[in-house]
């Protein structure tokens, strides 16, 4: 048998629904339109759901491209997209897919290319790795009026959704086109940034802009500072459709919303919880767990033994524990081959810091397994901001050096982050 994306997305959210109660709208994958449903406990309410209670009136009288993948759905595990086409108040008109696609099934660097959505009919235009005038291009063959962003971010400079905003604002502005962003809460909260600050030079797409490794913004926020600090005259100035219920120190669980992957390695918010921190490794010869049940928080290479998770609770991180462990990656690097490494163990959120807690597994694993090299192309430095970590690191320094360095730089961030902050 085979499964329409509607069918797909409607078992992929249904398998994390909190309940059965969603955005107003025409008919979906679970429940018909104008079916009963039973209230939720208090939640948060997304962008999107704000959208439809308004009666989609933001909307009105625009021909609408959405740009989206799985993680674009209603409370009830209904998809956007069948949700916007079925309602007669909306001229719902072409979807655009990000890094990993439309329907999520493309691997890291990859997306699945046009085509059309077998469910509704809309033509499926692909931006990933588009920017600028070709972005503009494809915004203006869909002939569309106002593009419509609605992802789930895990609250990381290098996950590349926030750069596709990024790049849709920027192709947006040189299409004549009006962008509307449907928020949704970062999975680990946002109290505070952490990290290195992105210095230019080493700019890319997993970093357009100088903003910290772990932002600590929603991708509203985000969309504000953007326009506000980095896009200049001409920029689009997005209009956010505000969630409701979400605080700054919320951690996914309590949002009371079904979690769907943001991409297919991104499976639980306990993996985007640990991703900014770990996926520091993708610029290192170890493997971050790809291709096993639990990526980022599984780290290791053939010929790692204990001593790697023995020094790295020596450094006593906050929030932190890290336990010897041994997998076997079914792909990516060391596909086929027993690793040794560590296994990360949050048990503390509020303590914990997945930044230093990377650097600190990146300090400990150079210094135990002989092994250990950065991969050729410095892929670290585009992954850090800079090639200070790298070389600092190479020099011997321990965590509390290499973090020194970011922090006036890191400060500087947290004082303009202020000004666009939606939540309290």
């Amino acid at each position: 048998m085979t499964l329409s994306r509607r069918g797909l997305l409607g078992l992929a959210g249904a398998a994390g629904s909190l309940g059965t109660m969603g955005a107003a709208g025409g008919a979906g994958t679970a429940v018909a339109a104008g079916a009963a449903r039973a209230p939720l406990p208090d939640r948060v309410r997304t962008g999107f759901e704000c959208l439809a209670a308004d009666g989609y009136a933001v909307l009105a009288g625009q021909r609408i491209g959405v740009v989206t993948n799985p993680t674009g759905i209603t409370a009830d595990a209904r998809h956007l997209v069948d949700v916007l086409h079925a309602d007669e108040r909306v001229d719902l008109v072409a979807v655009f897919g990000p890094e990993h696609g439309f329907r999520g099934t493309a691997q890291a660097g990859d997306s699945e290319g046009a085509g059309r959505d077998p469910a509704t009919g809309l033509p499926v235009y692909d931006t990933y790795d588009k920017s600028g005038q070709q972005l503009a291009d494809v915004f203006t063959a869909a002939g569309i009026d106002t593009v419509v962003f609605d992802i789930q971010d895990v609250g990381a400079r290098f996950y590349t959704y926030i750069w596709t905003l990024y790049d849709c604002m920027r192709a947006a502005a040189l299409a004549g086109k009006a962008v509307v962003v449907l928020d949704r809460p970062n999975p680990v909260g946002g109290r505070r940034a952490a990290g290195p600050v992105l210095q230019r030079p080493y700019a890319s797409f997993v970093g357009r802009e100088p903003i910290a490794l772990a932002h600590g913004m929603t991708a509203g926020e985000l969309a504000g500072l953007f326009a506000g600090e980095f896009l200049g005259p001409g920029a689009v100035r997005p209009r956010v459709v505000r969630m409701t219920g979400w605080r700054r120190e919320s951690f996914f669980d309590a949002t009371g919303l079904p979690w769907v992957p943001p991409s297919p390695n991104m499976p639980t918010p306990a993996t985007a919880l640990a991703y900014a921190g770990t996926c520091l490794f993708e610029g290192t010869n170890l493997s971050e767990g790809r291709g096993t049940t639990t990526p980022f928080e599984l780290v290791g290479a053939e010929g790692v033994d204990r001593r790697w998770a023995q020094a790295a609770n020596a450094l006593e991180l906050p929030g932190a524990w890290f336990r010897e462990a041994y997998f076997t990656p079914s792909f990516s690097k060391h596909a086929g081959k027993v690793c040794g490494g560590v296994r990360l163990i949050v048990h503390d959120r509020e303590a914990f810091d997945p930044v230093r807690a990377g650097i600190g597994l990146l300090v400990t694993a150079k210094r135990t397994w002989s092994g250990f090299a950065w991969r050729p192309d410095q892929w670290i430095d585009r992954l850090t901001g800079s090639d200070r970590v790298r070389r600092m690191i190479d020099a011997g320094a321990g965590v509390e050096e290499v973090a020194g360095d970011w922090a006036a730089g890191l400060a500087g961030f947290a004082a303009v982050r202020e000004k666009y902050l939606l939540y309290p």
